[in-house]
């Protein structure tokens, strides 16, 4: 069989000896050349196991009958970028996503396998995956190991609100140390449901990766003979010419959409999903978002907005579980990557759930989805809460402002100084181009939750929270401060209510007094060069997505 580039053509000749050099024989090109799209890299935890899995993956690719062929992209570690390097974790999501496109296009490939785990490389893959259409599948590396102490269990998570009780005091400088240095207890992905996890098992539940992927830990026998299958499976999609849009089919995105939403996802997976509805021509914006993800209810938390983690989900039924649980709201139909549909692997499910963490239907942790889409003149296009992370007594609060112009400022602010209870704290500038890069203000959001004040004092920011987040923040302001967003127009004192039952963001001053204020509106003095620069210049709106690279030319 011959794929996109044929060997037998004479004008393949210079491909055919190039592939020589590289070990490749003439009968390997004429079988499907899939690309191994690897992120492996030795500075991400949760993908670190990669390097191993990629080999496994080629195995299953000869062993069905295919060539593999392994290229890298970038894996940035959003917990090692936290502060100044969290300028450049966003931009990587479209960077990765052009860098496969640029690879794969170039030498032809016939399919793809993409092995991803965390924040920005999965979404980035995804975009690729849509932008490119070929056959596709994904694996990712599997959890991290939990760390066991006092009875109890500890993850990544674990780390940042430590800060916080660190600050205040509520453990000594030795216990610090010890956490630090053990709850990040192997490689794999952090056993919570923060953005790589909420990512990971929305691949499975939309059918482009295999069931138990995301859930199992990341040294189970089962990954290795999953990888294998995956790559043998890779090859047979190629053969049947199943293309990625027909995987992530507009259906298959609803079906991942409320799946999100069941689970108690990241807030940042409605920025990515945005993104990859874009890239993939399918119509979807926050308020669509928002009627898909409130069609369901909440039936399961994990870390950190429980004390479940990942391995607990596994054990407890995994994605195929939740999916049988909330399966009236499903269309069964979506065929899956590995085979089959949705419905079949549903009927062919056998494993008891356990109710204690996997709520059923009919006793949900919350009745409409775990996210709040809030507007109000203080957010004209949107913000986004994950509301099933939030104490519902913080579900309406109304306070004083207190007004930074970066994470920088807020740091210090909640180090230093005495955060009064009843306050909203803005942080602005953070958004797509103002920060630039629109970086998570996790660990500010985790220091109020270790100090006690995520059930008295609320965040707002035109940037985002990690999907280890808890606690009253709001993200994803739109119009970010930047582009002159009412954000950029408050001052310390103002009133700001936030109220999550009604979906609403409001700013109690006058539009008059506001229009007075933007006549005298400032950005702070913030250059960049390079690829922020370029970011900058280019990203587009956070309630669209913050496309850059994939942006429409006449996208606003």
């Amino acid at each position: 069989m011959t794929g996109r580039r044929n060997p037998e053509e004479i004008t393949e000749a210079y491909y055919v000896g190039l592939m020589g050099g590289a070990g490749y024989r003439k009968k390997d090109l004429r079988k499907p050349v899939i690309a191994v799209v690897n992120s492996w890299t030795d500075v991400n935890p949760g993908h670190k196991p990669l390097f191993d899995l990629a080999r496994n993956v080629k195995e299953g690719i000869w062993a069905g009958g295919g060539t593999p062929g392994e290229f890298n992209v970038p894996a940035p570690c959003d917990g090692i970028a936290q502060g100044a390097g969290m300028h450049y974790i966003l931009p990587q999501r479209d960077l990765i996503a052009a860098s496969i496109e640029a690879m794969v296009e170039a030498h032809g490939f016939d399919g793809m396998v993409m092995l991803a785990s965390c924040d920005k490389i999965i979404p980035g893959m995804l975009m690729a995956a849509a932008r490119l259409n070929l056959p596709t599948i994904f694996i990712t590396a599997g959890t991290m190991i939990p760390y066991s102490e006092g009875g109890r269990e500890f993850v990544a998570c674990d780390v940042k609100e430590a800060i916080g009780k660190r600050s205040s005091n509520s453990i000594d400088q030795d216990t610090f140390e010890r956490w630090t240095g053990r709850f990040c207890a192997s490689g794999g992905v952090c056993s919570m449901f923060g953005t790589a996890n909420t990512m990971g098992t929305f691949l499975e539940a939309t059918g482009a990766a295999p069931f138990g992927s995301a859930t199992m830990l990341f040294c189970d026998a089962e990954k290795v003979r999953q990888a294998r299958d995956v790559g043998e499976r890779a090859v047979d999609l190629v053969r049947e010419g199943l293309s990625f849009s027909r995987i992530m089919s507009p259906e298959a995105l609803n079906n991942g959409i409320k799946y999100v939403s069941a689970a108690g996802g990241s807030t940042n997976a409605v920025l990515h999903l945005l993104a990859l509805a874009k890239v993939l021509g399918l119509p979807l914006d926050l308020g669509r978002f928002d009627e898909i993800q409130a069609s369901v209810p909440v039936v399961a938390k994990f870390k950190p907005s429980s004390d479940k983690n990942m391995s607990d989900y596994h054990r407890a039924g995994g994605v195929l579980g939740l999916l049988s649980t909330i399966r009236p709201h499903l269309d069964g139909s979506v065929p899956l990557a590995m085979g089959g549909t949705l419905k079949d692997a549903l009927d062919s499910f056998r494993m008891s759930v356990d109710p204690e963490v996997i709520h059923p239907l009919y006793d949900p942790l919350h009745p409409a989805g775990c996210f709040s889409i809030l507007s109000g003149n203080l957010a004209p296009r949107g913000a986004v809460v994950k509301k099933s992370g939030v104490d519902p007594k913080m579900h309406h609060h109304r306070g004083p402002a207190v007004v930074f112009n970066s994470e920088e400022e807020v740091k210090e602010y909640l180090l230093n100084k005495k955060v009064e209870p009843g306050c909203v704290l803005v942080v602005r500038y953070e958004g797509p181009k103002g920060g630039p890069g629109m970086r998570e203000l996790s660990i500010p959001a985790a220091m109020l939750v270790g100090m006690g004040l995520h059930t008295t004092v609320a965040m707002v920011t035109d940037g985002r929270f990690s999907g280890a987040t808890r606690g009253p923040c709001v993200g994803h302001v739109a119009p970010e401060a930047w582009a002159g967003g009412p954000l950029a127009l408050v001052q310390d004192g103002d009133i700001i209510e936030i109220d999550l039952e009604k979906n609403s963001l409001t700013l109690e001053v006058s539009e008059a007094d506001l229009e007075e204020r933007r006549t005298l509106l400032k950005r702070p003095d913030r250059k960049v060069g390079g690829v922020l620069a370029a970011y900058r210049k280019g990203v587009g709106c956070a309630s669209q997505g913050a496309l850059w690279l994939f942006r429409d030319d006449e996208e606003e």
